[in-house]
């Protein structure tokens, strides 16, 4: 899944800086890297001197591509790790491929290949392992090279690569890695580590403790070290800057007493290498300098990350609209033209303008948020450290499947470089966008804005994990001077004006699932807000002065499991409630069925078991409290929150639905209210006077939704003609729409006739024949309005010809209010609150357009008595 926060467009141009650092040339095939997986034991036989020349440059690609870190031995991982291998299957189908031995080499049977006595497995090298790995993986990366130390996403990787690269590792190597895994920590060399740990091979070596350094966090590349709990010094490009007197060094083992896990369910609690890794990126925060406090005025030149991403890109109009500020954007690119035309193609793919205003008061950075100093140059960072008076981060990989080492680089160090812009220089304030998925604990109790953040060690998903780590380091940067704002969405529905959503949107996914599929699963509370209100709140916080240094929820109103059905249900969409395992069942079931390619991210959300409890976390968790937020706003003068319901919903439901996620009520679906209508008259031929013929109609008038008339104002008829003057035998109306004050009912005659009603039938005999009937109803400034509301001027016509029949049917007075007032008949799984509610809403509606029409000639009449001009 793609970063979201900074909507990157396809393999083009994916990342060409990193990729160019990992590269390192060439490299070798994969033949040769085969060679060195089998590793020599005391007295061992000749080497390949190819493989070993091969084996000498992969090292050197590896050493030079990406920052590492000591690995150490945890004797417990192997069983934590997941990797479901038959013993020594992978070793064994390593060696089958290897070249057959020149005459000079060892045979077989060499000692260099013997089985350790302990498993009666080879001994396998895990550094040839992991080269073998990446080069495996490069073959499916837009550049084709991996670093063994580099994270496959970030070079990247998308989740159906991960799929592909686990069933390739299958097929050629006979390794079978559980794609959990992978997406757990997808460096080349932790995949291997944790295979020959699960597979009683050989352990990788573990590595002198090291101090953990802000330098040693940051990857040259951006990509995130190995997964260990001490990073490890950076080879040949310094890291952020963060250079305070050194703290004593922090290693994992003494980070983190060994979690006890054997007796626990799977993914109840955090990996231990991920938590050792945690404290280990916390304690960057203690290496940031102290830093005096801002001025407290409104921001004049800002620094905003995540400006193409769907939060950002409303947040930098929004400051371009309510502030004098003068914006510069860090965009990841491989220059500033290319930075420059995505960040134009974002905002316009999110209906927001990209004027020559807007160019004009922006600077576009080309950068990215995972190197060190944002990948900036020296001469730049200097400058932007001293104008700057405010940095906006809101750049984050969000991605529910991968772990906390695939999502670290940017949503952990590339807040923590941020926190040292901020302080570098002069002193100015970080609004970091956090997340309410710090609270993402299974059975958490309160998500106020000054509550406890979740336990650490029960947050499984990678993405929670990275927000937690990232707002608790920057809470202790505030320890150091640095004036932190903490902003914390939840779900972030569409606009709701124009629509604009987040297709990767897990609240937006599960909501088109609901629409689609008719179906929810029982929930306590859905913390979400459309983008323009989280953002314009948020917007409001960073040019308040006052607002600064706090935390805030940015979640709007919570909705209930009881409003969700209701908003749906008055939009004709009636659902089922499940309980959790039997919705996500069913989901997967018709995902599988009839895959939605739009959908298909929230599939593969439902079938990762540390994604599951990120949604469960999610769907069991209180209503989150924003009272801090409620005042704030209130201060400013901005809108309060309110309930993200069906009205706010009614844009983005409709672009769901145009984008294939959602769909919306149709004529064809179970009515959501309908009553009769009988009318009865006479026609005659076009032109003759002719005797009349008898002519009556029996329809049903119906909508699938409230929808339906927001938009449409249109009412569907279905039921029967009978007029012996077309045939003997009555006509079926086979499709049948009805407007309601078309076309806003423009006047006609020189504004003496207006528009009530428009009838457009569709007719099929019995013989197969097909017939029109467009049928009006006529308002005008005369007495008879009762009647004007019950007759239908209708012409009749074969299909393709122009009209035959001509004259007029009535709504007969007795059957008007039996079948149109009290004869309304709503959809029975409603309840008896909502049919009441569902009748008295159309008879408002419709009284009142009614009523404008009939109004509308009597106005104009009375307009022409008092027009003094008239002689």
């Amino acid at each position: 899944m793609r970063e979201t926060n900074e909507t990157a467009p396809g393999h083009d141009g994916q990342r060409e800086t990193a990729e160019e650092i990992e590269r390192g040339g060439g490299g070798p095939a994969v033949s040769d890297l085969l060679a060195r997986v089998l590793g020599a034991a005391a007295g061992a036989g000749p080497v390949d001197p190819a493989a070993e020349a091969a084996a000498g440059e992969a090292e050197a690609t590896a050493g030079h591509a990406e920052a590492g870190a000591a690995a150490p031995a945890h004797g417990g991982a192997g069983a934590e790790a997941g990797v479901a291998v038959p013993a020594h299957r992978g070793a064994e189908a390593i060696a089958a491929v290897l070249p057959s031995p020149d005459p000079g080499t060892a045979p077989r049977s060499d000692p260099a290949l013997a089985p350790v006595p302990a498993t009666g497995a080879p001994v396998l090298d895990p550094d040839g392992l992991a080269a073998v790995i990446a080069t495996t993986a490069g073959r499916f990366l837009p550049g084709g090279h991996l670093s063994p130390d580099a994270d496959f996403f970030d070079a990247g990787g998308s989740s159906v690569n991960a799929v592909e690269l686990v069933a390739t590792l299958e097929d050629e190597l006979g390794m079978e890695v559980d794609l959990d895994e992978v997406f757990a920590d997808a460096r080349p060399r932790s995949l291997a580590r944790r295979w020959l740990e699960t597979t009683g091979g050989a352990p990788l070596p573990t590595a002198a403790p090291r101090a953990a350094t802000a330098a040693s966090a940051a990857p040259a590349t951006g990509t995130p070290g190995p997964t260990t709990g001490t990073p490890a010094p950076t080879t040949g490009t310094p890291g952020p800057a963060v250079t305070p007197t050194p703290a004593a060094p922090l290693t994992a083992n003494a980070a983190v007493t060994p979690y006890p896990t054997a007796d626990l369910a799977p993914y109840s609690t955090a990996r231990r290498e991920d938590l050792e890794q945690i404290l280990a990126d916390l304690a960057l925060a203690d290496r940031l300098p102290f830093t005096g406090s801002p001025e407290p005025l409104p921001p004049r030149r800002v620094l905003l990350t995540g400006a193409t991403g769907f939060l950002g890109s409303h947040m930098l109009l929004d400051l371009l609209r309510h502030s004098d500020a003068h914006v510069y954007c860090l965009v990841r690119a491989a220059d500033e033209a290319a930075a420059t035309a995505r960040l134009g193609e974002a905002l316009q793919g999110y209906e927001l303008p990209w004027s020559s205003e807007v160019r004009r008061r922006v600077t576009v950075l080309a950068g990215d948020i995972r190197r060190p100093r944002l990948g900036l140059s020296d001469e730049l960072w200097h400058t932007l450290a001293h104008e700057l008076d405010s940095v906006v981060g809101v750049a984050a990989a969000v991605d529910f499947l991968r772990g906390y080492h695939s999502l670290r680089s940017s949503n952990v160090l590339g807040a923590l470089t941020l926190a040292e812009l901020a302080s570098a220089g002069r002193p100015k304030p970080l609004h970091h966008i956090s997340s309410i998925a710090v609270f993402n604990e299974v059975g958490i109790t309160s998500m106020g804005e000054d509550d406890p953040l979740a336990h650490v060690d029960r947050l499984i998903a990678g993405y929670d994990q990275t927000k937690w780590a990232a707002e608790v380091a920057l809470r202790r940067a505030r320890d150091h001077g640095l004036v932190v704002t903490a902003l914390r969405p939840g779900g972030i529905g569409g606009h709701t004006r124009t629509g604009a959503h987040n297709p990767q949107d897990l609240s937006s996914g599960l909501i088109s699932a609901f629409g689609r599929f008719r179906t929810v699963p029982a929930f306590r509370h859905l913390n979400a807000a459309p983008v323009d209100w989280v953002s314009r709140a948020a917007v409001g916080v960073i040019c308040a002065p006052d607002a600064w240094g706090f935390d805030y929820n940015l979640t709007g109103v919570p909705n209930t499991l009881d409003d969700v059905v209701a908003d749906m249900a008055l939009g004709g969409m009636h659902v089922r409630v499940h309980d959790w395992e039997e919705w996500r069942a069913d989901a997967l079931a018709r995902l599988q069925a009839e895959p939605v390619p739009e959908l298909a991210f929230l599939e593969r959300v439902l079938q990762s078991p540390a994604a599951l409890k990120l949604c469960e976390a999610t769907l069991t968790g209180p209503a989150a409290g924003m009272d801090r937020t409620a005042a704030v706003t209130a201060a400013l003068g901005l809108a309060p929150a309110a309930r993200f319901d069906a009205r706010a919903q009614l844009r983005t439901f409709e672009k769901l639905a145009r984008d294939g996620l959602a769909r919306l009520p149709h004529k064809d679906d179970q009515p959501y209210l309908w009553f009769s209508e009988t009318t009865e008259g006479s026609v005659r031929p076009i032109g003759t006077t002719a005797r009349a013929t008898d002519c009556s109609m029996e329809l049903t008038l119906s909508i699938a939704s409230m929808h339906q008339l927001v938009t449409e104002r249109r009412v569907d008829a279905r039921g029967r003609l009978g007029c012996t003057a077309v045939h003997a035998e009555p006509l079926t109306v086979e499709r049948g729409d009805v407007w309601v004050r078309p076309d806003e009912g423009i006047p006609q005659q020189h504004g003496m006739r207006h528009q009530l009603l428009r009838y457009r039938l569709q007719l099929t005999d019995v013989d197969g024949g097909r017939w029109w009937l467009e049928g009006r109803k006529y308002a005008r400034a005369r007495r008879d309005v009762w009647r004007q509301a019950r007759a239908l001027s209708v012409e009749i016509g074969r299909e393709g010809e122009a009209a035959s029949l001509a004259g007029e049917v009535v709504v007969p007075a007795e059957s008007y209010v039996r079948d149109q007032i009290d004869g309304i008949r709503v959809d029975p799984r409603l309840t008896g609150r909502e049919k009441r509610a569902a009748k008295l809403t159309w008879l408002a509606w419709f009284g009142l357009e009614m009523g404008r029409g009939l109004l509308g000639p009597f106005a104009r009449a009375a307009a022409d008595l008092l027009d003094l001009r008239r002689t």
